[in-house]
């Protein structure tokens, strides 16, 4: 179809055509009358637009608003199978993927454990095929998928880097043997910053342009959004705060082969054990479950940070302070740079302190930095990282599927 112009009634057409699916996607099923109500379109204009929708697929009868007053109308909705898409949270124990349909619901997924001696490719293709069978799809149904690793692939060079701890996916020629093996578009993107794309568009980050999401999982990072929009860097290594160097803890030299700095040694969640032992607490026996979603380390550290904040007097108070003040040590650096007006607390290990430790760290903030950001807790708790991947290639398949002027 050639392209429309200006003014063009195509081109009105495509726009009326893609408000009433933003509205479909956002407020769930509608009537003709509702849609033309939202839209400002006369009946007959919308009713138009419902059957040239209808025909191409992205919309469907659902049903009648019945029980109230008056004749039942007909109820529209976006067709969830007009498109999907995959994610994949890729982290050295295990490769977890998942397939949604157009509305953004999980329709199927997979967790594979991560085998240092496969291929890297073997292992994506494993567990996107499996979560595809789950979906009822094939792999070639898919219309996009991102992966999410630790660290960033290098724009220049293509190769993935701050990310030592992940065996097998460090071969110049990744990227190109996973471009075969795919049949549909692939994007790679940092898991924090996938964290924060999710907590942008479903959590405490609507509505703000300027944030910074602070992450403590398995290792400490940040993702930066300036402008409504991530900032990456020159290699895709913005963010990697863990590298930064902090007072309170001695230079980590050649952090690259180290693959830690001063930041992670000083606050990342192998400290918090050592910390709770300077205070006399004890791990609690049996706190790590076999299924537990993360390792032994962080389930320790969740389970410590929950018993604090549940008592947070005496030692388990002294032990969120002395957190806090650990945290607030590299955060105050990010804060006097960037200036942000929003910081994020995401990651299991950060979020299970709760409000207690969240008023800490805002309070040993305030004292550190020049600027005083309101600090929240992050709200998609679920898996953010490939909740992030998803609507990342949501967001990109929306904007093909919902253009009809192509």
């Amino acid at each position: 179809m050639p392209a429309a112009t200006p003014g063009t009634p195509s081109l009105l057409r495509a726009m009326n055509d893609r408000a009433a699916l933003e509205l479909l996607l956002a407020h769930g099923p509608l009537s003709r009358t509702r849609i033309g109500h939202l839209t400002g379109l006369s009946k007959p204009t919308a009713s138009q637009l419902l059957a040239r929708l209808e025909d191409a697929g992205l919309v469907v009868a659902t049903g009648t608003d019945g029980g109230r007053p008056g004749p039942s109308a007909q109820l529209y909705a976006l067709n969830p199978r007009a498109a999907h898409v995959g994610g994949l949270d890729v982290t050295p124990e295990r490769v977890l993927a998942a397939v949604a349909d157009l509305t953004g619901a999980v329709v199927g997924s997979f967790e594979l454990p991560y085998t240092e001696g496969a291929g890297a490719v073997e292992q994506v293709t494993e567990a996107l095929g499996e979560a595809v069978k789950a979906a009822g799809l094939q792999r070639s149904d898919l219309h996009r998928l991102v992966i999410a690793t630790p660290g960033a692939f290098d724009p220049q060079t293509g190769r993935l880097r701050y990310a030592s701890h992940l065996p097998g996916w460090h071969s110049p020629t990744l990227l190109d043997e996973l471009a075969a093996a795919l049949p549909m578009p692939v994007e790679y993107e940092n898991d924090v910053n996938l964290a924060a794309i999710a907590e942008q568009r479903l959590g405490a980050a609507r509505g703000h342009e300027d944030f910074v999401l602070l992450w403590n999982e398995e290792g400490l990072g940040a993702a930066l959004v300036l402008g409504g929009r991530l900032h990456r860097g020159w290699t895709g290594g913005a963010g990697e705060v863990g590298f930064l160097p902090v007072p309170g803890h001695p230079l980590v030299r050649q952090v690259t082969r180290a693959n830690t700095g001063g930041y992670q040694e000083l606050a990342g969640v192998q400290v918090l054990p050592r910390l709770a032992a300077e205070l006399g607490i004890e791990a609690t026996p049996g706190a790590t479950p076999p299924d537990a979603p993360h390792g032994p380390l962080v389930a320790e550290a969740v389970a410590l940070l929950r018993r604090a904040a549940a008592e947070p007097e005496g030692p388990y108070l002294r032990f969120l302070q002395s957190y806090a003040t650990v945290l607030a040590t590299g955060l105050a650096s990010l804060v006097a740079v960037l200036d942000p007006e929003v910081v994020v607390l995401s990651g299991a290990v950060i979020t299970a302190g709760g409000d207690p430790l969240r008023a800490l760290l805002e309070a040993e903030l305030g004292e550190l930095a020049p600027a005083r950001p309101r600090l929240v807790a992050g709200q998609v708790r679920e898996r953010p990282v490939l909740r992030g991947a998803l609507e990342s290639a949501l967001a990109a398949t929306r904007e093909e599927v919902f253009d009809t002027s192509r």
